[in-house]
């Protein structure tokens, strides 16, 4: 299979790049040639920006197309035309964010679609859900039958640039005492980067096309079982010391960039189902989710890599998310002191 990604050399570009080699496919990517150059050494590298200058793809034919950098409805029109509507498959990574509403736990892709007021405000957070549901219209609209919309959740593993599963490995393997946000049942749920490229390829060499939520099954995880299970896999160094949400919101600690993965519901009840998105269809289509310990080992081993090479953003894989050493000492500190040590578990 001729297979064309667009971006491919930081995260789930390079891991979908990685697999189709693996599985014995002609890869060219096509990107702007400024994150990793020399990363995938003998594959074709079409330079170019998507936002302005996509000549090096006219005239070009492929059997499928991985969009993982789209994120207007003008990017994928402008790969469209420049293609010139030859695209016999089109996958387009989208995301859970194209949803309106995620306080219900268990919602298919059936759900309603968030929109956008602004078609001029790209520069918004707050509209990158209603933009990606737009581009996913688009290309329904142009490749009617012929695209694959590939619904993530949060994306964990090696090479991740975020920090938000990374921080939790790498704090829990340092030892020590370790800050756990309660609740601990408040569900969790992510995919590893290689499963969700593997099953992107899957995808796309058997013409699987619609949108699908991709991540691993609604309640297979919640916070103490993802942090017990980072405890096991490094050595069971660090002693979770689980910390009330009433008092973690009062000392200002922000869920999910400050402690990733925390999205306490009776804080947050408008993301009560932000984790627990079904995923049924996926796994119908394909989708295999390996075991977390597994994930746990690879991100390790990728930390003790990045370390010793220094490379990617940051050396420690961190990408800026979770507490610093000193604000996770003062909260136990203070948490010790208001609530006593009879709550120290």
């Amino acid at each position: 299979m001729k297979v064309l990604v667009l971006g491919g050399t930081l995260f789930l570009g390079r891991a979908i790049v990685d697999q189709a080699l693996a599985n014995g496919h002609e890869v060219t990517l096509f990107n702007r040639g400024r994150t990793n150059p020399d990363l995938f050494n003998g594959v074709e590298n079409l330079i170019g920006d998507r936002n302005s200058d996509l000549t090096q793809l006219r005239g070009r034919i492929f059997d499928a197309v991985i969009d993982t950098s789209g994120y207007f409805p003008r990017q994928v029109q402008a790969v469209i035309d420049a293609l010139e509507g030859n695209i016999a498959h089109y996958t387009f990574v989208s995301t859970t964010d194209v949803y309106a509403d995620h306080s219900i736990p268990g919602r298919n892709e059936n759900a309603e679609l968030a929109t956008v007021t602004d078609l001029d405000d790209e520069q918004s957070g707050d509209n990158y859900g209603g933009f990606k549901a737009l581009s996913e219209a688009t290309l329904d609209a142009a490749l009617p039958g012929r695209v694959h919309h590939v619904r993530a959740g949060l994306i964990v593993g090696p090479h991740d640039n975020s920090g938000r599963f990374t921080y939790w490995v790498k704090r829990i393997a340092a030892g020590g005492e370790v800050l756990a946000p309660e609740p601990r049942d408040q569900p969790v749920q992510f995919i590893d980067v290689r499963d969700l490229a593997q099953w992107i390829l899957h995808a796309a060499s058997n013409q699987v096309t619609g949108a699908m939520n991709a991540s691993a099954s609604p309640g297979s995880m919640t916070m103490e079982s993802v942090l017990n299970t980072i405890n096991a896999q490094t050595g069971n160094q660090a002693n979770l010391t689980w910390v009330g949400e009433e008092f973690l919101m009062s000392q200002g600690v922000k869920p999910w960039s400050q402690l990733p993965l925390w999205l306490p519901p009776a804080s947050f009840p408008t993301h009560a189902g932000r984790a627990s998105r079904n995923t049924s269809l996926a796994i119908k289509h394909g989708l295999v989710v390996r075991p977390l310990s597994d994930t746990v080992q690879a991100v390790r081993e990728d930390l003790e890599n990045r370390l010793q090479n220094a490379q990617g953003g940051t050396a420690d894989g961190s990408g800026g998310a979770g507490l610093t050493l000193l604000r996770e000492s003062e909260l136990l500190s203070l948490w010790r002191e208001q609530a006593g040590p009879d709550r120290r578990v």
